[in-house]
Parts: structure tokens; C-alpha cells; sequence
């Protein structure tokens, strides 16, 4: 089974790539995120991956446009449902790059995070499913959390500290401060 796997960095990557690969499917990998905020914090995730792929010779999609713009347009005056927005610019892309490039499903890097809103997920992606008929595939990848944190260490891939966007960055390093 051909599976697009949404990805929003490298170390999320460390440990749905090589489960999926275990239960058999073929793995390709899809970085869209116009989420990530600032820029250069987009080319640090960005070049992890691309470190990641090297290693671990996965094919990854990148979608080779940052438009943040986008993402602050989607969310605007909407922030209090910023999240299930966010969800949605990226997975219904996903899914319409899983029905062009005829992929038997997608899922996405995002279900590894216990700081993730699982149920809205999971939610969201069946929403792109239907819309692009492509099965949106579930995994609770958060018992391997822990060990995205070791392997992506262990292989010196960047860690970011926030989700992504400007709105978790202020919430990570403004709450620090209180």
C-alpha cells in the first residue's frame, strides 16, 4: 500500500516512518507546512527532513512554496480555532496530493505528539478523506513520542520548541516568562 505520509518535521518523522514501513506499507513522505513561523525556523524543520530522508532514503514531496500567508489568512480572526484551521490547510492538501499522485492513503507526522489534538486529527483528516476520496489512515503514534526525542538526538536532527506557528511560539517562550 502506497501511503503519503504528511510530515511537519524530521524528528516527528524518527518514529511513524520506520512503524509504517513495518506494517508493510511503501512510505513516501509530504512536507507542506505554511504554518511555521518564522522562516528561518521553516528551513531548520525543512533541512532535518531532508537530513532524515538521506538517511533513512525516503522520497519525500516537498512543496516547494512558503506562503505563511496563507496559513495567517486562513486563521485570521479566527485564532481561538487556530489548531483545527491549521489541521485542515494541511491535510486537505495532503489528501489532494494523495488522489493526484495515486496514493492509497495519508496520515500525518502530527499524531506523534502528545501536545497534538488527536480527535481533531483524526476528525479533520476524514474530512479531507471524504472530500478526496483517499482513506485518511489513523495511528496513535504518541507511545513513540519518547522515542522521536532519542533517535532524533542520537542522529543530530533539530529540535524545534514550539509547534509552529507565530501563535505557539509566543504561547512556548511567553509562558516562560510568567
Amino acid at each position: 500500500m502506497k501511503l503519503l505520509l504528511h510530515i511537519c518535521c524530521g524528528p516527528c518523522a524518527t518514529y511513524p516512518v520506520p512503524f509504517l514501513k513495518e506494517q508493510g506499507y511503501q512510505v513516501y513522505g509530504y512536507f507542506y507546512n505554511p504554518n511555521i513561523h518564522p522562516f528561518t525556523e521553516y528551513q531548520k524543520r525543512r533541512e532535518a527532513l531532508e537530513e532524515y530522508a538521506r538517511k533513512e532514503e525516503i522520497k519525500i514531496i516537498y512543496d516547494e512554496e512558503y506562503n505563511p500567508v496563507e496559513y495567517f489568512r486562513h486563521v485570521a480572526y479566527r485564532e481561538a480555532q487556530r489548531c483545527f484551521l491549521c489541521y485542515q490547510l494541511r491535510l486537505f492538501r495532503t489528501a489532494q496530493v494523495a488522489r493526484k499522485g495515486k496514493f492509497d492513503g495519508f496520515t500525518t507526522t502530527l499524531l506523534v505528539s502528545p501536545f497534538q489534538k488527536h480527535e481533531l486529527i483524526r476528525e479533520v483528516g476524514e474530512a479531507a478523506a471524504d472530500s478526496y476520496g483517499v482513506p485518511f489512515i489513523y495511528y496513535d503514534f504518541r507511545n513513540g513520542f519518547k522515542e522521536t526525542v532519542t533517535r532524533s538526538k542520537a542522529l543530530g536532527l533539530y529540535r524545534q520548541q514550539y509547534c509552529g506557528c507565530l501563535h505557539s511560539e509566543l504561547e512556548r517562550y511567553q509562558g516562560r516568562k510568567r
